[in-house]
């Protein structure tokens, strides 16, 4: 059928508007007027009325028939499409345009009139990318959207109209075909070919009984860049690279994509899976290839096809929720029932060895070890007080009398031998409060500081000899610093990363977090609960540490006020201040890891750091307060400096890729704290930073190295800090040449290089004074270590990496792999918090064996 229509205007010279256009026929469709924007009228120079016809030619088109034909300004082509479509059964259309000429006036515009709506578009497709950069695409491909239909069956009409402004003859290819499998399968995988101008998407209906589903797309190829999106049944569906974010929940990818989606969020019961090819890679990681460029300069994308193929499976049901959380509560109230059991038989077998060996109160060390057939080095049989607790029991000093140092010997280390029994009856003094402008005073001995602190062979009796209250006080305020901290730190961080998922469920745009996709189960507002439920190990056992560490304070405590002397003159000096802390950082580390895991990236991977610095800090001081608790570092000194090394950490994240300048200032930073810290260590603190430094470091090095050639006067010291530079010159080094990306990672590994060497000499310094390693704390230490090597072959897995395109980060995601609910990093949560906590257990148990050791034959390394 052959239709002819004539639309005539004039315009008249002069002002005023001409007279409106009138149609010559009636059969003009609402839809046509779509196409009133071609109807040009010219008004010739000097006022004449000269008008120009336009022919439609409408055409009854069918499906799968190739129409070749050419359309000119003076013509347009409309073609009449009609099928059934059924409430039961959804059928894709697609449209797919070739221009056969290679130059161009004018686009083609491609008008599709349907009952629900009008898709338009031209041809070249122009698609713009960064910095107004133009592609052109002259094979486009559209699938037309097919809303649901109430009646059982009906037949729908549908319109596609052509048309240009170019006033030569232009020629095209047309295809208009019925979309094979348009509904997706559950579990069944389907291959299509997409690119930039030639969109895909198709349907999937929730099957009765699934409530959530993982759509996952694939391919085997890492570029072009593309889009997966998840939109609800309307139209228009949004298939375009520069409107594709407008709606629903989308994201980039190379090789994997995987999108969680609950019925609850889609009324419909049903979704569309979109997929896009992006005109440029640069949003994936790739390069930007066309560059410089002139302006308005149109560029030929080549050809950008890419092969996927896209599986809808059933995500987890209710009860692997419940299965997984009850394996969670059950793994760590193990640890629970554990420390019950061994509190109960260590209680017991003290009330046996009590009744075996009643001792008195006022019993000296020596009197003990001669009841118990003990030598009073603690190397034989143990004192019955030796297991009345799972920590470590004590007190320090009082104030002892100095002789001069050039008189004492290598045996009493300069103290004059007193009987124990009279410093336990000046204990009885009455216990008033301390002023903390009491700390850190020694006005009786202040003359002696440096003949004390200086001697070539040190025992723990030197270093402590401040009065335990006062020590007591000192320490207890790690707790309350780290306890405030932790709140004004934690609040603010739980109110952003609750932001963070508001952005993400209202924007949908899921490249803001990098989750392990293919293993991110959904509840409620949280997009991967698994990750958040992992972290609450630290939690539970952080809070179990500090019921052992209150349970051996109160024993301590009951010992001191019955008098115990073992309590007050044997041992390593006890202070629980900085076991409280460490209790506490475990806590807030497994808080602010979930936190960091509501929305991972680079932005708030400091909330996951934060705490393990402080964790690492406090167990390096506690190490070295074993045998240094009145030199020991303050709370505020520690926090300080704790402080400086998180300050650090953000400036590395904001600035330090690839700023070489911001890594010279860094290292040389980092070799100059080396130094500071080796000499206070070396000096125990007896030397001063001051302008006459540099001339004393010149004159020790002259006297003891060129005209005397002595050797260190402290050997073991100066092994521990020369293996210790050596370690932070070659990780400073490091730093410098590679760079890397992770700096928050790379401090850490500062930090835990650091505890560990001083761990291991700190083991090997024990064992080479003849001390020995009970079996507890051995247990734990070989637990520990192979819990550690586990922990840390799950968390070398990678699962996600924020240092790459969120595109990128998902190439390394994989599915679950412990009951359907947790991943590896999941399990590194487990396993870490168990290796923390066991760490945590050995610096408190290590020393047990020392409870009935005199503290002047107890060596300081």
């Amino acid at each position: 059928m052959l239709l002819r229509s004539c639309w005539k205007s004039r315009h008249k010279n002069g002002p005023g508007p001409g007279p409106a256009p009138s149609p010559a026929a009636g059969w003009v469709r609402p839809g046509l007027a779509a196409l009133l924007w071609l109807c040009v009228t010219q008004a010739p120079c000097g006022g004449g009325a000269v008008s120009e016809t336009k022919n439609v030619v409408q055409k009854d088109a069918e499906f799968d028939v190739t129409y070749n034909d050419t359309v000119t300004s003076d013509n347009q082509t409309i073609y009449a499409f009609n099928h059934t479509v059924s409430r039961n059964k959804t059928e894709g259309v697609h449209v797919s345009v070739d221009v056969l000429s290679q130059a161009l006036e004018s686009p083609f515009l491609f008008v599709v009139r349907q009952k629900h709506g009008v898709l338009s578009f031209q041809v070249p497709l122009i698609l713009r990318g960064l910095y107004q950069r133009k592609y052109t695409y002259s094979h486009v491909g559209r699938t037309l959207c097919q809303p649901p239909t109430r009646a059982a069956s009906e037949t729908q009409y549908f319109f596609l109209d052509v048309s240009t402004l170019s006033s030569l003859g232009t020629n095209y290819q047309l295809r208009v075909s019925r979309v094979e499998r348009f509904t997706l399968l559950t579990d069944t995988k389907f291959s299509f070919t997409a690119s930039p101008s030639q969109p895909q998407y198709f349907k999937y209906d929730f099957p009765d009984g699934v409530d959530t589903v993982i759509v996952k797309v694939n391919s085997d190829m890492d570029f072009p860049c593309s889009v997966m999106s998840i939109q609800d049944i309307q139209c228009p569906v949004y298939d375009l690279d520069n409107n594709v974010a407008f709606i629903g929940m989308y994201q980039t990818m190379t090789k994997k994509g995987a999108i969680t989606v609950q019925r609850k969020d889609f009324p419909s019961n049903s979704f569309y899976v979109v997929v896009v090819v992006k005109t440029e890679d640069e949003a994936c990681g790739g390069p930007l290839r066309f560059y410089p460029l002139r302006p308005n300069e149109l560029i030929d994308a080549g050809n950008r096809s890419k092969v996927l193929d896209v599986v809808v499976s059933p995500a987890i049901n209710s009860k692997v929720y419940v299965m997984g959380m009850l394996f969670c509560l059950g793994i760590f109230f193990s640890f629970y029932l554990l420390t019950f059991f061994m509190a109960c038989l260590e209680n017991k077998q003290m009330s046996k060895k009590r009744d075996v060996f009643p001792i008195p109160a006022d019993t000296s060390p020596a009197e003990t070890a001669s009841l118990l057939g003990t030598n009073g080095d603690g190397k034989t049989a143990a004192s019955p007080y030796e297991y009345g607790s799972f920590a470590d029991n004590g007190s320090t000093l009082s104030s002892e009398a100095i002789t001069d140092s050039a008189t004492s010997t290598d045996n009493n280390y300069g103290y004059l031998e007193r009987s124990l029994d009279s410093v336990g009856r000046s204990r009885q003094e009455s216990l008033s409060s301390v002023e903390e402008d009491d700390y850190d005073t020694l006005d009786d001995i202040n003359s002696d500081k440096n003949i004390v602190r200086t001697k070539k062979f040190l025992c723990v009796s030197d270093l402590a000899r401040k009065d335990k209250r006062i020590l007591s006080k000192k320490y207890q305020i790690y707790f309350w610093n780290i306890a405030t901290i932790a709140v004004f730190y934690a609040l603010p961080v739980v109110q952003l990363v609750i932001t963070y998922q508001t952005v993400v469920n209202v924007t949908g745009n899921q490249d803001i977090c990098y989750y392990n996709f293919l293993c991110a189960h959904p509840l409620g507002a949280l997009s991967a609960f698994n990750n958040i439920l992992s972290n609450l190990g630290y939690v539970m056992l952080g809070l179990l540490f500090l019921l052992i560490v209150l349970k051996r304070d109160i024993v301590h405590n009951r010992a001191l006020v019955r008098n115990d002397l073992h309590a007050h003159e044997c041992g390593i000096p006890k202070h629980f201040g900085l076991y409280y802390a460490m209790g506490t950082a475990l806590m807030m580390e497994g808080l602010l890891s979930a936190c960091y895991h509501v929305c991972p990236n680079y932005t708030n991977f400091q909330f996951d750091t934060s705490f393990m610095y402080m964790i690492a800090g406090l167990c390096m001081l506690k190490l070295y307060q074993k045998r240094h608790p009145d030199i020991n570092a303050s709370a505020y000194t520690a926090y300080a400096c704790l402080a400086a090394v998180i300050f650090f950490s953000v400036l590395g994240v904001v600035f330090g890729r690839g700023n070489t300048v911001f890594w010279i200032v860094f290292s040389v930073i980092h070799i100059l704290a080396t130094l500071l810290l080796s000499t206070q260590l070396y000096y125990m603190g007896r030397w001063r930073l001051d302008s006459g430094v540099l001339r004393r470091m010149v004159n020790i090095i002259y006297t003891d190295s060129i005209r005397q050639c002595s050797g260190p006067m402290y050997i073991d010291r100066m092994v521990l800090l020369v293996m210790g530079n050596i370690v932070n010159w070659s990780l400073a080094a490091y730093g410098l040449i590679e760079r890397p990306n992770d700096f928050a990672s790379y401090l850490l590994a500062i930090g835990i290089c650091n505890l560990l060497l001083y761990f291991a000499f700190y083991i090997i310094m024990k064992l080479r004074s003849g001390e020995r390693i009970k079996c507890l704390p051995l247990v734990c230490i070989l637990f520990t270590a192979v819990v550690w090597g586990f922990a840390l072959y799950f968390f070398f897995q990678g699962l996600s990496t924020w240092q790459k395109t969120p595109a990128e980060s998902r190439e390394h995601n994989r599915d679950c792999i412990l009951l359907s609910f947790f991943d590896d990093h999941d399990i590194w949560h487990f396993l870490s918090s168990i290796a923390m906590f066991g760490s945590f257990l050995v610096l408190l148990t290590m020393d047990d064996d020392l409870d009935t050791v005199q503290r002047d034959k107890i060596y300081v390394f």
